[in-house]
Formats: structure tokens, sequence, C-alpha cells
């Protein structure tokens, strides 16, 4: 889920604090805070992340603004936890900075679902991949925190996401998604096709 931050306090000069509400250092406070709802507050065993990609304080060098815009992501891997989560985040954000004399207001866009792969149908499709790729060319992934709206599939239905490699060392076809250097051997084209064609052939037939 993503959320969106709106931390109010009362601007002024940097060098009268004691006229404003410094939305900045309430802001500060609560990064810092909200922190535990994944070091100190998840089960151990439950992977979660919780961050924080954007904060603007539209003040000056002297300058305090009188609010502040936090956005950030959380990601877990139990629905559960994540509604607990939630709750938590709002009423800690809340009650922090009304402790400090401010205002926060908390937007959520709950985002997608964790995404499960069904055990069973995912060792037939490594199977029946080994025998058309080879099995030098299928790997097993690690657990990774990335979102995918395939994900509501995966909650409804039994499913198996898998990834299709489209780099290429020999031909220097190397960086990694979301970058400026992004390409592709477009041979993976071919292979991803085909592999998806054999895969919905060998399920339905054996």
């Amino acid at each position: 889920m993503n959320f969106f931050l709106t931390v109010k306090g009362k601007g002024g000069h940097a060098a009268m604090p004691e006229k404003i509400i410094d939305p900045v250092l309430i802001t500060s406070h609560i990064i810092v805070a909200a922190q535990q709802l994944v070091s100190r507050m998840a089960e151990s065993k439950t992977p979660s992340v919780l961050s924080f990609g954007k904060v603007i304080a539209n003040g000056a060098i002297n300058v305090i603004p009188d609010e502040v815009s936090i956005e950030g992501t959380f990601r877990t891997l139990d629905e559960e936890w994540r509604k607990i989560a939630l709750e938590k985040l709002n009423k800690l954000v809340t009650t922090m900075a009304e402790a400090m004399g401010g205002s926060c207001e908390l937007k959520i866009n709950h985002g997608y679902p964790h995404l499960k792969n069904d055990t069973a149908l995912t060792e037939d499709l490594r199977i029946y991949a080994k025998a058309y790729l080879g099995s030098e060319n299928v790997e097993e992934l690690d657990q990774w925190m990335a979102a995918e709206d395939f994900a509501y599939y995966t909650q409804a239905n039994p499913a198996c996401y898998y990834m299709l490699g489209v780099g290429n060392v020999d031909k220097n076809i190397e960086s990694g998604l979301h970058t400026p250097t992004f390409n592709i051997d477009e041979s993976a084209l071919e292979i991803g096709g085909g592999l998806m064609a054999w895969l919905a052939i060998k399920t339905l037939l054996g």
C-alpha cells in the first residue's frame, strides 16, 4: 500500500521557534517512530518493508512552512498484518503530531495484495519449464517485496507468477528494470511466448 501524510503546524521565522509549531520537526519524529511498525511490531517471520521516498517541506533557509507532505510505501506478505499495520500507522502519526501541537492527515492507497504462488501448481510448472528450456535455464528466485497486479489472480485462484529473463551478457544487455539504460534481447520474446503456450498445454493435457 502507498500512503500520503500531511503534517500541519504553524509556520514562521526560523529564528523565533517559540512562536511556531514546527511541522518539519514533527515529521522527523514521525519518520523515525514509524519504522517501529517493522522493527518492533511485526512478527519476525513476517516479511515487511516500510519506506519513505518523498518528503516535501516547502519553506526556506530561514522560514518554517505551515505543513510538510510525506509519501511512502508499506509492503508485507500477510494481509491480516497489513490491516493491523495500517491501524497502528494511523494512530501513531495522529497521536505523535497532536502531542507536539500539530495535526496529521493520512490517506491510503491500498494497492495490490501480496502475490501468493500455489505450491503444487508452481512445482508442476517448474518441471514443465525445465523440459522446455533445459534445467540449467530455470532458476529458483528468492522472495522479494516488489508489487504486482497479477496478485489479484493469486488471491482468487491457484496461480504461479514466474519471471522471464531478457538480458544477455554476450550482447552487453545487462541493465536492470526501471533504469534509463534498460534493454532486452528480443529473442526473449520468442522464448517467452513459446514457454507460455507450452505451460498452458502441459497444464491442460499433462
